[in-house]
């Protein structure tokens, strides 16, 4: 083949197959190119898509929904279902070709309206647009390491409630499907490791192997890889497919790969992008644009389909592939065990119930600590002693860090480390935040693990933004703990301390960012992250230890945390003329810099924010309490870029932030060089206030 051109050379081959006599008759063959047509002409009638992965893929879909796949239309999120991701998410519409031949709740109407607005058939699967998509897929890579979360979360699930010699109640396997392009993703590689680290013998990954992307055939970028002994090296069972229109060689395949109970299982299936499209099979045009009405026309004829006719479906096939009558049979076979197993035991039924719910046992509220006025404890030690306090009330709660349990101080004593041979909660992700995330987002999204986390410092969120978004996006009720939250952090320096961190997490929708103050304002964010139900919440905390608050007013409780921000301190009764305003380690010493400005004969009032996101909830009568009329001078302080404060401090204030990277130093001097100690923020509100008279 010749280097770097962007053809391919099975080109011409590849068309002369396609117009030739094609493997596999009656109504097998029927169904796989009715997946085809439909994949066709629904990006065609959108005039947006990826239709080329969809028609190659459309053997080894028929292939694991007909035959591997342990599914029930009419119940399909009964929770021994096999769960199916499709990493290589632009190829949407094959998935959903498929679920609507199945016997899901999704209509010929619905691939009508694929890509438009409100459809239940979006771009790339959204988790909840319709049933049987598992988790929101697209950024490539993210799909195969949510796999890796499923598997460890049925892991997880089967071991603390399946019981030896007795029938099993969590016995499935995950099913993915990936692309070159979530292989080329650095991701992928992170969740191989693990995955194989792990011996998840439950996790099956298929390879499209079509050698295409956007840019032009692979030998670009990804020819000097053997994929298949990449993933052996990880561990993994690893088999080649050379055919993939050869159904019955797929089917081999996918078993052997289900006998194989002590590794992973990874196949690469050689694929031809477009087929049987005379025109363009095998070329990069197929793969993210219609193929055009002429090339739809001439496709069909190749199948035998009327041309003239689109989105149609031949009784024969719907009848052939409807999974509903199997699956309510494996359905209601799991049902009849659960419930023998329900009478054997009783009390663990009642935690099974609550895992399926993703609450934690009831009363779990009244064992969280408290702390004692003037003692020094970091906000991370505090969620240290919180997490001890609840390790018993969450039975089904895992989650990690990325080698730096240490650190975080994220985990549950005396619970276990997950291994090969036992699944602890304990997850040691090792330094692999990007698949962390991810696979935190999978045990989520797999239901019956309660709140999932993850842990690393907050400047290593960056490596995990791709799963925090996809978190929001989803609406996944997890904990991100974020850990070393500021230039206080010290002697590591600019590298590992965040400055931009608190505005790019602030700025992800539906993410919940708290910053609390003091060991009992981090109890009440525990509270509210583990109460939240429809979204994420990230919890960033102190490395230095902070004085734990004096309260004076009821209405200055650590419990006021949950409306986002609260009156802390005020120097009298009347309206102040400067509001200040501070979140995590620097409310201490803006409390001490009011205290200094209130003894100069200011009126100051203190405000608390530890989440912008439940205060901007909160009634707008509340709101306008807190931070006083809108003329009043505020000031804020945060050691970060400023930009997510301007909207609080309004036409009169000023932020208290950072707009350069930090510096190497103990922390207290860091704080102090930076104009973060009580003095520093004293001399700019005074500032302020001379600036507004």
């Amino acid at each position: 083949m010749p280097a770097n051109t962007g053809e391919i050379e099975t080109t011409d081959s590849a068309r002369e197959k396609a117009g030739s006599e094609r493997p596999g008759t009656g109504v097998e063959r029927l169904s796989i190119d009715t997946i085809r047509a439909l994949a066709m002409d629904a990006v065609q009638a959108a005039n947006a898509g990826h239709p080329g992965t969809a028609m190659a893929l459309a053997p080894l879909g028929y292939t694991l929904f007909t035959r591997f796949l342990a599914l029930d239309p009419g119940d399909p999120d009964w929770p021994d279902r096999d769960r199916f991701v499709l990493s290589a998410g632009h190829a949407c519409v094959l998935l959903y070709s498929l679920l609507h031949l199945c016997g899901f709740d999704l209509s010929l109407d619905d691939l009508r309206g694929f890509r438009q607005w409100g459809s239940r058939t979006p771009g790339h699967p959204e988790r909840g647009a319709a049933p049987g998509i598992e988790v929101t897929t697209g950024p490539l890579g993210q799909g195969i390491a949510n796999a890796v979360g499923m598997a460890i979360a049925e892991r997880v699930l089967a071991e603390r409630f399946n019981r030896p010699g007795e029938e099993a109640i969590v016995d499935h396997r995950t099913w993915a499907i990936c692309s070159d392009g979530d292989l080329m993703e650095g991701i992928s590689q992170e969740a191989a490791s693990i995955a194989g680290n792990f011996a998840l013998g439950k996790l099956i990954v298929c390879y499209d192997d079509n050698r295409i992307t956007i840019d032009g055939t692979t030998a670009l970028s990804f020819d000097g890889e053997n994929h298949v002994e990449r993933f052996a090296a990880c561990g993994w069972h690893v088999q080649r497919v050379a055919d993939s229109e050869d159904v019955e060689a797929i089917s081999a395949a996918l078993a052997s790969a289900v006998a194989e109970v002590e590794r992973p299982s990874f196949i690469a299936i050689r694929s031809h992008i477009a087929y049987p499209a005379p025109h363009a099979t095998d070329t990069a045009k197929a793969h993210g644009a219609p193929l055009g009405e002429a090339e739809v026309r001439a496709t069909k004829e190749v199948m035998g389909f009327d041309p003239d006719q689109s989105f149609v479906v031949d009784p024969s096939v719907r009848a052939h592939m409807d999974l509903r009558e199997r699956g309510g049979r494996l359905r209601s076979a799991w049902e009849q065990r659960l419930a023998r197993w329900r009478s054997a035991h009783p009390q663990l039924a009642e935690q099974w119930e609550l895992a399926l719910s993703g609450r934690l046992q009831p009363g779990w509220q009244q064992h969280l600590p408290s702390f004692a006025p003037g003692e020094q404890l970091a906000t991370r030690a505090a969620g240290e002693r919180v997490m001890a306090a609840l390790s018993e009330h969450a039975t089904t709660m895992v989650g990690g860090a990325a080698d730096l349990v240490e650190s975080t101080k994220t985990h549950f004593e005396g619970a276990g480390q997950f291994s090969r041979v036992h699944s602890g909660r304990n997850i040691p992700f090792g330094i692999r935040e990007h698949a962390m995330g991810a696979i935190v987002n999978g045990a989520a999204a797999h239901g019956g693990i309660v709140k999932p986390y993850g842990s690393t410092f907050l400047v290593f969120s960056d490596y995990m933004r791709p799963a925090v978004r996809l978190s929001a996006l989803m609406r996944l009720p997890v904990v991100w703990v974020y850990t070393h939250d500021s230039i206080g952090l010290g002697e590591d320096g600019p590298t590992h301390q965040p400055i931009e961190h608190f505005a790019a997490l602030r700025a992800i929708p539906f993410l919940w960012v708290i910053r609390p103050s003091d060991a009992n304002e981090t109890a009440v964010a525990w509270r509210v992250a583990l109460e939240r139900e429809e979204g994420p919440v990230a919890l960033l905390l102190s490395r230095q230890a902070l004085p734990v608050l004096e309260r004076e007013a009821a209405e200055a409780a650590a419990d006021s945390l949950q409306r986002g921000a609260y009156i802390l301190w005020q120097s009298g009764g009347e309206e102040p003329e400067l509001v200040m305003i501070a979140t995590g380690s620097e409310v201490a010493p803006t409390l001490a810099a009011a205290r200094t400005l209130a003894a100069e004969g200011s009126s100051v009032r203190v405000v608390a924010m530890p989440c912008m996101e439940l205060f901007e909830a909160q009634e707008e009568a509340y709101r306008s309490a807190t931070l006083g009329p809108p003329g009043t001078a505020r000031l804020a302080v945060e050691p970060g870029v400023a930009s997510c404060w301007w909207r609080w401090v309004g036409e009169r204030g000023d932020v208290h932030g950072l707009e350069r990277f930090g510096a190497s130093a103990p922390g207290a001097v860091a704080l102090e060089r930076f104009g973060f100690d009580a003095a520093g923020i004293a001399a700019r509100a005074r500032a302020l206030l001379r600036g507004s008279d």
